[in-house]
């Protein structure tokens, strides 16, 4: 084969590396305000969560929502979501998860990468970063902080079964992690990100 022709190949597809936002919390320490409404920067909180997704390259972006769902899709822009209604959230972090990694079922996404909408101090840069920890459906990655493992998480497709038989109450993903602890990447994110929760009234602070 020429060089022309070498150089005509067509190139393979990059892979589809879904976005799944989890913001169905109840805010239950927070007096029961839904997390995604909370204020930020004058808009509903999971709206910069999505905007941080899309910015970080990944799509189909899918939202799991819970807590006062019928009010977050009226007052939040969600154009270009797959929106998730999770009528469990209550039972915890897991049932969000299960919803999402279902309603994946079929996008032809080869990762899942997820994040939580409470997490306002970790942009696009850090989303990519964990992204390009991609190799392939088996993948398995986290961003950490100072060597500590947090969010977002990316887990390859053929993981989602297994995670979604083992993600009850609040454990979400945590026991298929600690099963497979050996086949994680960290992806040091401290950095350019800061990975701290909105979950109680002093936290608030930090929505300016």
């Amino acid at each position: 084969m020429s060089a022309a022709g070498a150089s005509s190949a067509p190139r393979p597809a990059p892979p589809v590396i879904a976005g799944l936002l989890l913001a169905a919390g109840g805010g239950r320490r927070l007096g029961g305000r839904p997390k995604a409404l909370l204020p930020y920067r004058g808009r509903p909180l999971v709206e910069n969560a999505v905007g941080v997704l899309r910015e970080a390259g990944l799509g189909p972006l899918h939202v799991v929502l819970g807590a006062s769902a019928a009010e977050v899709r009226e007052r939040a822009d969600l154009t270009g979501c797959v929106v998730v209604d999770n009528p469990d959230w209550a039972e915890g972090m897991g049932s969000s998860l299960r919803a999402g990694l279902a309603s994946l079922a079929g996008t032809g996404a080869g990762a899942a990468l997820v994040s939580l909408v409470d997490q306002p101090g970790i942009g696009a840069a850090a989303v990519a970063r964990v992204r390009e920890a991609y190799r392939s459906p088996a993948s398995l990655a986290a961003a950490s902080y100072d060597g500590e493992r947090g969010h977002p998480v990316l887990f390859g497709a053929d993981r989602w079964a297994d995670i979604a038989a083992t993600a009850t109450g609040d454990k979400g993903a945590r026991v298929h992690l600690a099963r497979h602890a050996g086949e994680l990447t960290l992806v040091e994110c401290g950095d350019i990100a800061a990975a701290f929760d909105i979950d109680t009234p002093p936290d608030l602070a930090r929505l300016v």
